[in-house]
């Protein structure tokens, strides 16, 4: 009854696709699709149970598939081809343009005639030498996942918990990073980590375990059935043409992310309902830890994540084992070698960062969590840097080079600001000025150190040439990333019942007491107890 309650709102309240001639600007499609996407996102938040029907018209919506058409576009990859060869711009030179592709593509969905077609495989580079498997799917499958993404988005983001961060709207890296550093701070001193490592995430999600899940949210055949044909597309590889995909969701497709995050929500889910973990109240966790007992909490980011235990390693390790049966259920293992349980003083090594917790420079007992570039990063950075020098020839201007350069680091360098980076990002200085002068010293074998000053330096030391400068990375400023914890808001807001969680009480308050208590300013109130700190600010005064 309820279902079909909600199936009657969704046709009258939100006015799904039945032929209407009028086309809209792309300005009005996308205001349809917010106003959409909020209604069932809401809705998917006041139930927990209620299943949607009726959503296979939204994916066919004019609206639906236009804005759907702009996100491929605005892709990097869009000039990237799959089998067919189709391109965003060669859509457009077709009299008709994105329109007449966009019409035809609406027909097919409509009468039943659109089949996915299988991905192109392209293999990339991994750190460490391996290999990781790319589909790249044709133009029209991205455009329809794209869409089908528009739709299932909104509803099970009301059912993702907190603790998730990867492939998500309003969320990020910095996110993930900034709660384990917050968790490992004191007063929560939760020490121990389970650093997971799921083997070949996206190639060996279970189908059936998948589809199960969707079809908790999702009564519309027409919806399963597509979301099945995309996972069951296959693979056209070099060398043995045609492969079926009997498991797993290829890299590279727009609806991948979202299908992983459920296939994947199976381990958040879990550790939500576990005694000591997010659901255990503040009195509870003492009563825990007075009888010997763990409290944990999960980061997760797409497939890597890290557990986070306020126990012994012990502890620890029983929570590993409980987890590797929870993801049997998805088709999903972990790999032996790379599932690590480390303590927080020896470091951890998460998303590119190194957590780890240590003394603060000048002091004998204040210990303080702190996150910088992981040696991992600096040596891919490095490589980086190497590989474009050697893909510029010395006949070509300076220009060229800094501009690819500045491209590369100053991207590298933005994304490790918000950590404790000044040390390295002076490192990494050196290591580009002397690589830019090498490359010069290359181009100009008969010139002196102080003509290639005059030339390039205008006598001082710093590379320039075209109006271009060669970035430095010591010069940019590393600052402070505020622990957002629970408060992260969505992108479908409902006005009338407020849908972002304030994270448990307190947790504002914790976060004063640790800045003030790293800058020096304890609190007015009580003894002010000794906290870790993640100001960068502070961290370089150090």
């Amino acid at each position: 009854m309820e279902d079909q309650k909600l199936t009657g709102m969704s046709c009258l309240s939100s006015p799904v696709n039945i032929g209407d001639p009028l086309e809209p600007s792309h300005v009005e499609a996308l205001r349809r699709v917010l106003e959409i996407q909020t209604k069932l996102h809401c809705w998917a938040g006041q139930n927990d149970a209620v299943r949607f029907g009726d959503l296979f018209n939204l994916v066919c919506d004019t609206s639906f598939l236009l804005v759907a058409y702009d996100k491929v576009a605005g892709n990097k990859g869009a000039g990237t081809p799959g089998i067919d060869g189709a391109t965003v711009a060669g859509i457009e030179q077709v009299p008709g343009g994105a329109r007449r592709f966009l019409a035809g593509l609406r027909d097919q969905l409509k009468t039943g005639g659109f089949t996915p077609l299988p991905v192109r495989q392209r293999m990339i580079p991994k750190p460490g030498g391996k290999l990781r498997r790319l589909g790249i799917p044709v133009l029209a499958d991205r455009v329809v996942q794209a869409s089908l993404k528009l739709v299932l988005e909104p509803i099970f983001e009301a059912d993702f918990l907190p603790c998730s961060y990867g492939f998500r709207p309003n969320r990020r890296c910095w996110d993930a990073v900034a709660e384990i550093i917050y968790f490992a701070s004191r007063p929560r001193c939760y020490e121990w980590v389970v650093e997971g490592d799921i083997a070949a995430c996206f190639d060996n999600i279970d189908h059936t375990g998948l589809l199960g899940r969707v079809r908790r949210r999702i009564k519309d055949k027409k919806v399963i059935g597509l979301v099945r044909a995309f996972l069951k597309a296959g693979i056209m590889t070099v060398d043995a043409g045609l492969v079926d995909t009997t498991a797993g969701t290829p890299q590279g497709g727009i609806l991948s992310p979202l299908l992983a995050n459920i296939a994947l929500s199976v381990l958040d889910e879990f550790i939500d309902g576990q005694p000591g973990g997010p659901q255990t109240t503040k009195v509870d966790r003492a009563a825990r830890l007075r009888h010997h007992q763990p409290n944990f909490r999960l980061v997760r980011y797409a497939d890597d994540w890290c557990l986070m235990v306020r126990g012994t390693r012990d502890d620890a390790q029983q929570l590993l084992t409980q987890i590797a049966g929870a993801l049997v259920t998805v088709g999903l293992t972990l790999s032996a070698d790379k599932t690590l349980i480390t303590h927080i003083d020896q470091g951890i090594d998460f998303l590119g960062w190194r957590i780890q917790r240590h003394l603060k420079k000048g002091t004998n007992h204040r210990c303080f969590v702190y996150s910088y570039p992981s040696r991992k990063s600096v040596t891919r950075v490095k490589e980086k840097i190497k590989t474009i020098t050697g893909q510029v020839p010395v006949n070509q201007p300076l220009s060229v080079l800094l501009r690819r350069l500045n491209t590369a680091v100053t991207g590298w360098c933005y994304y490790f600001r918000v950590g404790v980076s000044s040390a390295t990002f002076a490192y990494l200085n050196h290591v580009l000025w002397s690589t830019v002068w090498r490359w010069l010293r290359r181009k100009h074998k008969r010139s002196t150190i102080t003509q290639l000053r005059r030339r390039y330096c205008g006598g001082g030391w710093w590379p320039s040439d075209g109006g271009l400068i060669l970035v430095d990375p010591a010069a940019i400023r590393t600052r402070w990333y505020r622990h957002r914890g629970n408060t992260i808001p969505s992108p479908w807001p409902d006005q009338r019942h407020s849908t972002i969680d304030r994270g448990e009480p307190g947790a504002l308050k914790g976060a004063r007491q640790v800045r003030g208590a790293a800058t020096g300013n304890p609190p007015h109130q009580g003894r002010a107890p000794v906290a870790d700190s993640t100001d960068p600010r502070q961290q370089r005064r150090s």
